[in-house]
């Protein structure tokens, strides 16, 4: 049996009160004027988002836009800087999300936020168990109830007495759904419900969540995912670096301008950049990916990377790219598919085996995933190099030195001495260092997940021209992920587009330029010709 499988005649009935169908301008939130201050970060000001009864509506912009402060604002878990909440005609400010989801808000999260080990009935009612004589728990009304809520609002036939965890990610957020809509919310939050999910389990909650539409409940509904949005939604609140950059109706917003106002860069048809001076690599593959997959993180990737070519990974924040780097590396466990480095396919259970297959990895985030800041510069620079050799095989001090001091010169990095510790330095020369952590490695292929964010000009334009000549004089092979398309375009001889997750498209040449990266992430770009 289907237990996603949704009657056509469902019935549609009304959960303690009626929920008036809406007229177009009948609003049941009104966010105003919202500032998030965090000690020396301003993470929200003055956005505003406004949301119709009966509607599903998509808060988007990239990761670090300031959707989930948003809402947890909206949610009680943070209390705003300045700013009014209007909800349902009245001014609220919900102190915890036990509060606001009394007063009607309810939030489904990606990763569900239920107890595994609780049946399917006690999670749907915990804290408000139907109570027996005595006080106690009416076990035999709680299951009924739990059955008869499922089945006749979601269509759903499932043993609610069977714990939660005995089903897949899907039905348990059909059942925190179906938790919400007995609490009698108003407003449901779903923040990236499909990630985890098949095709057919999304279309399945795409089809539960019209049917809530229909019964006048409001959704917000955040994903990355594009095609999603423009499926499912009415309209579209689209928020950049923390500000309100406007509120739009789906059926108005073409993909690009959308992409456009998510990362600020309006782009005309003849905002065309030439691709010039890309090395040419060489006929032989470094890897190659056979339809990879990995759940949730990687769909269905195949790519090949030749000797000698700077391979960039074009895509919103979120799209997938930096997954896509940590499979590469061995961190994510792929579950399909094959891999072959240097045209032999090798089993990667670690990070460690593609560092013995002469693969390395800077990580996007440097403060967390690269630097040891109590260690020094030279520390540093040989821990890659180290850990590959093996823990009984100390490095002699002597060729500790040489290495730091070598790259200190290569890459100039500014220090007062190799043995400066590494968190005193700038954020462009702790770039540096962990770039020359893994050049010491001597590696074949070198991933540069974001290298320039958060680095002055001059250090970007090293690193971007370091990038072209690794590939070019050493035969080098790098993977460039930015979010800065214009450092694609200056560096990379093709550019994989990433989008929800899976490789959609292949720009080389002079293909390569802003407009038409922007246009294929959208969807919009099929080639000169």
């Amino acid at each position: 049996m289907d237990i996603f499988s949704i009657k056509d005649n469902i019935k549609i009935i009304c959960l303690g009160e009626v929920l008036m169908a809406a007229n177009e301008g009948d609003y049941i939130l009104h966010m105003k004027n919202i500032d998030m201050f965090f000690p020396g970060v301003k993470a929200l000001k003055n956005v505003e988002f406004n949301l119709k009864r009966g509607e599903i509506h998509s808060l988007m912009g990239e990761n670090g836009a300031g959707k989930s402060t948003l809402i947890k604002v909206l949610t009680g878990v943070y209390h705003k800087t300045n700013g009014q909440i209007e909800f349902n005609g009245n001014i609220i400010e919900p102190k915890t999300p036990l509060e606001s989801q009394q007063l009607g808000i309810s939030t489904v999260y990606q990763e569900v936020n239920l107890c595994a080990n609780l049946t399917v009935a006690e999670n749907i009612y915990i804290g408000r168990e139907p109570r027996g004589k005595f006080g106690q728990i009416d076990w035999a009304t709680m299951s009924a109830k739990a059955k008869k809520l499922l089945h006749n609002e979601l269509g759903i036939d499932i043993d609610v007495n069977r714990v939660l965890n005995f089903y897949p990610v899907a039905m348990q957020q059909m059942i925190a759904i179906a938790r919400a809509i007995d609490t009698k919310c108003r407003i449901l939050i779903l923040d990236e419900p499909t990630s985890s999910l098949s095709d057919n389990e999304v279309e399945r909650l795409f089809a539960i969540m019209r049917k809530l539409k229909g019964m006048g409940i409001s959704i917000i509904f955040i994903s990355h995912f594009l095609e999603q949005i423009y499926t499912i939604c009415d309209r579209i609140t689209v928020l950049r670096d923390g500000s309100y950059v406007g509120e739009y109706e789906i059926k108005d917003l073409p993909r690009i301008e959308l992409i456009s106002k998510m990362m600020g860069k309006e782009i005309k048809e003849d905002q065309i950049e030439s691709n010039v001076d890309k090395s040419v690599p060489k006929d032989e593959n470094v890897i190659e990916f056979d339809h990879v997959t990995v759940p949730g993180k990687v769909k269905d990737l195949s790519m090949t990377i030749k000797k000698g070519e700077v391979v960039g990974l074009g895509g919103l924040l979120g799209s997938g790219r930096s997954e896509i780097a940590e499979t590469i590396f061995g961190i994510m466990p792929v579950a399909e598919g094959t891999i072959k480095v240097d045209d032999v396919q090798v089993s990667v259970k670690s990070p460690m085996d593609q560092m013995k297959n002469r693969i390395a990895f800077c990580p996007e985030d440097r403060k967390v995933q690269g630097i040891i800041g109590d260690l020094s510069v030279r520390e540093n620079i040989i821990l890659a190099l180290q850990a590959k050799d093996g823990m009984f095989r100390h490095m002699p001090r002597k060729k500790q030195n040489e290495l730091a001091d070598y790259y200190i010169d290569l890459l100039r990095i500014k220090v007062s001495d190799r043995e400066q510790l590494i968190k005193n330095l700038s954020g462009g020369n702790q770039q540096k260092v962990i770039i020359a952590r893994w050049l010491a490695t001597e590696p074949n292929l070198l991933i540069l997940d974001e290298p320039t964010r958060g680095i002055d000009v001059g250090t970007k334009t090293e690193i971007e021209a370091l990038s072209v000549r690794l590939a070019k004089e050493k035969g080098m092979s790098v993977i460039f992920i930015s979010g800065e398309m214009g450092e694609m375009v200056r560096t990379c001889s093709r550019v994989l587009i990433i989008r929800d997750h899976e490789k959609i498209t292949e720009l080389n040449g002079d293909e390569i330029s802003t407009a038409h990266i922007m246009q294929a992430i959208a969807g919009d770009y099929h080639g000169n010709n």
